[in-house]
């Protein structure tokens, strides 16, 4: 949609969309593959910090990717601090190699459900967590957001770090995290997004990197959220994910000789070209990175 020659119909066609995707299946598969070609593992393992990949919250322009993506967990884990503990039960959706649910079962000794769709991921995670002696806390499963393998009111906290732009169905995966989510318990996720007036077209880029067809914005989130009976704050850290693809392209580029060793000479060649863009659209306003905290009502 377009008015004054500016596209601004694209939060909502965010919003009608999201739950009545019905190509959920597709883009699942899709995730599927992308995660496990083997350029896109060396990539996160060799350059983004292995364990944790996600956006990091950067204490200086310079600072290490693992660090920062490390400190994303600890201020995640901080605003919900109330709900963790040795009695608690943690659902990491799209938990990837693990880093969340192993740092949030070592430091409160909570029980981790960890679910992602990717065998190889919980492969991984399910040999690093044997490796620190966490298989007693942590249990890895495979699934899809969109249909939790969990009763109603299993869980504490329902922890999400950079999921939910991969998924179709947005609605219907926050309609089961809330499902699954206790009475006074938190559902806490971040999520790259799409500003308010960005179009489509500005977004390719990263739609095209991310293999999906739309982004959700701040404002489709907490909509939905206010819908299932939530109440949600939202933090924006937007500068954090332009100093995050920023530093993974300096990365790429000074370690690029390095890393052919590891990662195809195309892969390499391709991160160099569209990691630039993804910092500048987001410099440029077009995209949104933050962290959402939102509560269930007790007795709801």
């Amino acid at each position: 949609m377009c008015v004054d020659g500016r596209h601004v119909g694209y939060a909502r066609a965010v919003t009608e969309t999201a739950g009545e995707d019905s190509s959920a299946p597709d883009l699942e598969a899709s995730t599927r593959r992308y995660y496990e070609t083997g350029d896109v593992d060396a990539f996160y393992d060799a350059v983004w910090g292995g364990e944790d990949i996600h956006i990091g919250l950067y204490a200086h322009e310079r600072e290490a990717i693992a660090d920062a993506s490390r400190r994303t967990v600890r201020h995640v884990a901080d605003q919900v601090l109330d709900l963790l503990g040795p009695d608690a039960a943690v659902l990491d959706l799209g938990s990837g190699y693990g880093g969340s649910s192993r740092a949030l079962a070592e430091r409160f000794g909570c029980r981790v459900m960890a679910l992602d769709l990717s065998e190889e991921h919980n492969r991984r995670h399910r040999a690093a967590n044997a490796g620190r002696g966490l298989d007693g806390l942590i249990e890895v499963v495979s699934g899809s957001l969109n249909r939790l393998p969990y009763e109603a009111h299993r869980f504490d906290v329902v922890w999400s770090l950079e999921v939910l732009c991969h998924v179709a169905d947005r609605e219907g995966a926050l309609r089961e995290a809330v499902r699954v989510l206790r009475p006074g318990g938190a559902l806490v996720f971040s999520d790259i997004m799409a500003a308010e007036d960005a179009s489509a077209r500005d977004l390719r880029p990263a739609l095209s990197r991310l293999g999906v067809q739309s982004l959700a914005t701040p404002s489709y989130y907490r909509d939905r959220l206010a819908a299932l009976g939530l109440k949600a704050d939202f933090e924006d850290r937007t500068e954090d994910l332009a100093t995050h693809y920023a530093r993974l392209h300096e990365e790429v580029r000074h370690r690029s000789g390095e890393l052919r060793g590891v990662i195809s000479p195309a892969y390499v060649e391709g991160l160099l070209a569209n990691l630039p863009l993804w910092a500048d659209i987001t410099r440029r306003g077009l995209l949104r990175w933050g962290i959402f905290h939102a509560r269930r009502a007790d007795g709801v």
